[in-house]
């Protein structure tokens, strides 16, 4: 029997879904490496992740930072590896995690913002290799 899933409602939710997700990416063999190598502290990481998220969704909390620098740091810091496999498993994994845990406008609206923001970050991160070449 499965239980009644409720939508995202505020920012223990939001932790929830963050910390499930990041559970699956930190063991996967092909995403791991890329969060497990540069990310030292993950409580901080997961909190600063779950303050995005919540602000995306909820338009709430401010997030101060720039998710596109970080992820060409990323990209550059593995010898410009990042593909489009990458994303789309990435991308897989968040979709997963949402339909595990809930459902509703705002877990719909989690998925389609992280389809966005996957495409958005992949463009620019090959942007960014054409820049430098």
């Amino acid at each position: 029997m499965n239980p009644i899933k409720s939508d995202l409602k505020n920012r223990d939710d939001v932790f929830l879904l963050v910390s499930t997700f990041y559970d699956k990416i930190r063991k996967d063999d092909a995403l791991g490496p890329f969060f497990n190598r540069l990310i030292t502290d993950w409580p901080a990481h997961i909190e600063r992740l779950t303050s995005f998220w919540e602000s995306s969704l909820f338009l709430k909390t401010k997030y101060y930072g720039n998710p596109l620098e970080v992820h060409i740091k990323v990209d550059e810091e593995h010898n410009n590896s990042i593909t489009d496999k990458h994303f789309g498993a990435w991308l897989n994994f968040w979709v997963q995690t949402v339909d595990e845990l809930f459902e509703g406008d705002i877990a719909n609206n989690a998925k389609q913002r992280a389809r966005k923001m996957g495409t958005f970050l992949y463009i620019n991160i090959f942007q960014a290799r054409q820049n430098k070449a």
